[in-house]
């Protein structure tokens, strides 16, 4: 199944997590650490009060950089995610979200993937992955696993799902500190 159709048939939960994951991928270019994001992990989970989202969304907010007025086109994108994020978890909103996200986090990874895309970035999300680069693949990947994990395993599967999105921020830091090292 595409990514397109995994957010089309996906819950509130499964939305809310999916776009959190691609937030959470991209913390490094928003100066976050690891744990910054952990609370509103925790909302998702079976018994927490969904209202609580917007409370812990703007603690999040308040602790990284949405590097306003940058030229980095990757940190800014990942900037735009965060303050899109709904202070409402509704299925609605989250829908949106989920998807600018998906869109927003492959685009962050393509712009950092050295190796240049062939192909446009809808037709990859639609399942039509020739000439894509390894970066933007990989988290073409992660994203339909987050997906698939919580429709399969509903809110048991938030920690693998969560274990997708460290194991592909710890991918992107280092490919942030490389291209750093590469500017300095």
């Amino acid at each position: 199944m595409s990514l397109v159709d995994l957010i089309a048939q996906a819950d509130d939960r499964g939305l809310a997590a999916s776009g959190l994951a691609c937030l959470d991928r991209c913390v490094p270019l928003l100066g976050g650490d690891d744990e910054v994001l952990r609370p509103l992990w925790g909302s998702l989970a079976d018994g927490s009060d969904a209202a609580a989202w917007g409370e812990l969304l703007e603690q999040a907010r308040g602790k990284l950089d949405p590097v306003e007025g940058t030229a980095d086109e990757a940190a800014l994108l990942a900037g735009r995610m965060l303050a899109a994020a709904p202070d409402v978890r509704s299925a609605e909103q989250v829908r949106m979200w989920a998807d600018a996200c998906s869109v927003a986090s492959l685009q962050i990874h393509r712009l950092l993937d050295p190796a240049k895309a062939a192909s446009p970035l809808g037709a990859c999300r639609e399942g039509r992955t020739e000439g894509v680069p390894p970066l933007v693949a990989a988290e073409l990947r992660r994203q339909i696993t987050v997906l698939e994990v919580l429709a399969g395993h509903g809110p048991a599967g938030l920690r693998r799902a969560l274990e997708v999105s460290t194991e592909g921020r710890r991918v992107l830091r280092a490919v942030v500190s490389r291209r750093a090292r590469g500017r300095g």
